[in-house]
């Protein structure tokens, strides 16, 4: 009455030692990789708002040039550590646009530095919790002085 299902199940295909499969930690290393970059290159883009035109800081910008250099090599760092020593590539960044384009780059990598403590905090990378955790700092700052400004 019943004929037997001649195909093989779905399930045992999923578990065919020919897929490759990534460990826990190799996830948590790709995506927390993956927010570094995006911080990194949010990053790149405030250091050239920063510094455009005569290499001086733009009026309303709270960080300098050097300490968003330093934070920008400081994360590129911590990606080529995660990617098998492997450092990012880094894109031009944009002319900067205008001093007011300064308050969204600061929440962008304000939020990113959040994702990325998070993902370093499940991880257990100390390292990498820490340089989150200061990126944060570093970018609440200017978010306050532009909201009392």
């Amino acid at each position: 009455m019943y004929e037997p299902i001649r195909t093989k199940s779905v399930h045992t295909m999923a578990a065919a030692p020919e897929v490759p499969h990534r460990s826990r930690e190799e996830e948590l290393d790709i995506r927390l990789a993956g927010q570094l970059t995006a911080l990194l290159t949010v990053t790149d883009e405030l250091h050239a708002l920063v510094t455009r035109g005569d290499g001086g800081p733009v009026d309303g910008a709270a960080p300098d040039g050097a300490a968003l250099a330093t934070a920008a090599e400081h994360i590129a760092e911590q990606v080529a550590r995660l990617s098998g020593g492997h450092y990012p590539l880094r894109a031009e960044p944009s002319d900067g646009g205008s001093p007011s384009r300064a308050e969204s780059l600061h929440q962008r990598a304000h939020t990113l530095a959040g994702n990325a403590l998070a993902v370093a905090t499940s991880r257990g990378d100390a390292t990498a919790m820490a340089l989150a955790a200061e990126r944060m700092e570093a970018h609440a700052a200017p978010l306050r002085d532009l909201a009392t400004a």
